[in-house]
């Protein structure tokens, strides 16, 4: 017997948690159109729906460093405290509308002081456009929480920097820090400082690892830097032949170290080459902590409900499967333990035992 299959409404309702999506990933495409007129900037196309369109076939490219190169137009209108409050609030608006009911939004405040803005004021700021974003969504009845993860850019020299606002801010709106940006050539282990001063504060951390550098990436990340998750880990496979684990897959599933795993933006990269195939399901039926996520929304032209759907449309997920996911990302959550229990007691078990 095969599943019944799912169809896109009930998976739109169904709760979701996302815990690896970028916000200069997911901006409207025609807000990005008309932020880029206010400042001069030009784009490849002023329609946002052929906007959508470039951007999703220039990520498709299977190459990690073009992929990041996108990000050029939506970063350029995301210099000013205007752009940043208007995006900030319309992401929040956007997962409500996709059934989100948690979320951890990702950004590297240095890349958004071009315009004179200091990191702190960009900190500042899109907490603020994230905390109108939430107000709305509650008053429209779909609420959703968003917690803010900062990054530091692994090839550049203010990653300390941006760990220090996480501690600043982390009564704020601030979860925890990851570091993102090219992985090859770029080891975690650069940054060993701040990793050691987010563990003094109690600060958890996520690191980018094992999507464009292999297994030696994500030990690092683990072993040497101390993350309490990993950002993509698809080659972790690596480390398993046959259906038997090694040291570093044994490690990762025995103790409950989550994998943030974004399958449409894996194919766009070259890390996986389909979705019937992506390493997300075969980690998932060997026990591991698989979560799934967008990573970026715009330049994958994707959203968890679209992901969820190819899932069960390419790969035989069933409905059991999306709520283990949803749980798994809950339970790895950088929230306080009775914040997350409540989420999954209280809001996805019901909403899936009525799906099933």
């Amino acid at each position: 017997m095969t599943a019944p299959r799912i169809d896109t409404e009930t998976l739109r309702r169904l709760p979701k948690a996302v815990l690896h999506d970028h916000l200069d990933g997911g901006l409207r495409p025609a807000t990005v159109v008309e932020l880029a007129a206010e400042i001069g900037h030009t784009l490849p196309t002023t329609d946002p729906d052929e906007l959508a369109a470039w951007y999703f076939e220039a990520a498709n490219s299977g190459d990690l460093v073009r992929y990041i190169a996108t990000f050029e137009h939506t970063l350029a209108v995301m210099q000013s405290r205007e752009g940043l409050l208007r995006t900030a609030e319309e992401y929040v608006l956007d997962l409500a509308a996709d059934g989100v009911v948690y979320a951890e939004v990702r950004y590297a405040p240095e890349l958004n002081t071009r315009g004179g803005l200091t990191m702190r004021e960009v900190v500042e700021t899109v907490q603020q456009g994230l905390a109108a974003g939430m107000a709305k969504a509650a008053a429209a009845g779909t609420p959703v929480r968003v917690g803010t993860l900062l990054c530091g850019m692994r090839m550049f020299d203010r990653v300390r920097e941006a760990a220090d606002l996480a501690v600043a801010y982390r009564d704020a709106g601030v979860v925890g820090f990851d570091i993102a940006g090219a992985e090859d050539g770029f080891p975690p282990a650069d940054h060993l400082e701040a990793f050691e001063h987010l563990r003094r504060e109690s600060v958890p951390f996520t690191i980018h690892a094992g999507e464009a550098h292999g297994l030696p990436s994500i030990h690092q990340a683990l072993q040497v830097c101390g993350a309490q998750r990993i950002g993509h880990g698809v080659r972790l496979t690596e480390d398993i032949v046959d259906g038997k684990l090694g040291r570093l897959a044994s490690w990762v599933r025995d103790r409950r170290i989550a994998l943030e795993m974004c399958p449409t933006s894996n194919l766009q990269t070259g890390c996986a080459t389909s979705i019937a195939e992506h390493p997300i399901t075969a980690l998932k039926d060997l026990g591991f902590r698989v979560t799934l996520n967008t990573d970026n929304r715009l330049v994958s032209g994707t959203t968890m409900t679209r992901e969820m759907s190819l899932l069960v449309e390419e790969a035989g997920w069933t409905v059991e499967d999306l709520r283990t996911v949803t749980v798994n990302a809950l339970k790895s959550a950088f929230l306080p333990f009775d914040e997350r229990k409540a989420l999954i007691e209280d809001v996805v078990l019901p909403a899936y035992a009525a799906a099933l």
